[in-house]
């Protein structure tokens, strides 16, 4: 479990493939690795991954086909940067909010453009995530907490304060048409889950549209 809050910033130093997925290497000379050992988990770029062997300043994860199709690292590259959480731990402040670091879909940047000392940035979602999506609700983009300004159909509107671009990687990395990984607020894929009951056994496909909000009484 992560809180969406950004410890540091790490650089893919190898990407090997191994057996058909990939074994990928980070470097990192501001995380500390002093509690670290194998099978912890560290948020990458959103992604929860498992450590599998470590040194002084740098740390290794197995990535499964999965992953590869379901998130941005497929176009990562060796020298990219990535924003990096350690799991959180019972005594932590909690000052984003609750991430599996379980990567739903990727999004697309559409719109980035300076609004005072902060950035202004609209994301296209997938359509099958934009009903997980709430005006001032949260919404974790490539492992960074962040506030959705405003909703509309499939567009997510964002500030980026400077602190956060500075302490990520939103300066190097986030450009109209960049890959970001997505994960939706936990709550709504439960309230999902309760709103349908058995319907999604029934059909792979189902899901809540506003013809089922109509029908179940949430929309006039």
């Amino acid at each position: 479990m992560f809180t969406g809050i950004i410890e540091s910033l790490g650089t893919i130093k190898r990407m090997d493939a191994v057996s058909g997925d990939v074994r990928l290497t980070i470097e990192s000379d501001s995380l500390d690795f002093c509690d670290i050992k194998l099978g912890d988990s560290i948020a990458t770029n959103g992604i929860c991954l498992t450590v599998v062997d470590f040194g002084q300043n740098w740390y290794a994860v197995d990535v499964s086909r999965e992953t590869l199709a379901r998130t941005a690292m497929q176009n990562w590259s060796i020298g990219d940067t990535v924003n990096l959480e350690k799991a959180m731990l019972p005594t932590t402040r909690f000052g984003g909010h609750i991430v599996s670091g379980h990567v739903d879909d990727v999004g697309t940047i559409t719109l980035m453009k300076k609004d005072a000392r902060s950035i202004y940035i609209e994301l296209q979602v997938p359509d099958s995530l934009k009903y997980y999506t709430a005006t001032k609700g949260s919404i974790t983009t490539d492992g960074i907490s962040l506030t959705t300004n405003l909703v509309k159909d499939n567009i997510v509107c964002l500030n980026i304060i400077p602190h956060t671009a500075q302490r990520t990687n939103i300066d190097r990395h986030w450009y109209v048409g960049a890959l970001v990984n997505i994960e939706v607020d936990v709550v709504a894929r439960y309230l999902e889950r309760l709103l349908l009951g058995n319907k999604d056994s029934l059909s792979p496909q189902a899901s809540i549209t506003e013809a089922f909000l109509a029908e179940n009484g949430f929309m006039r």
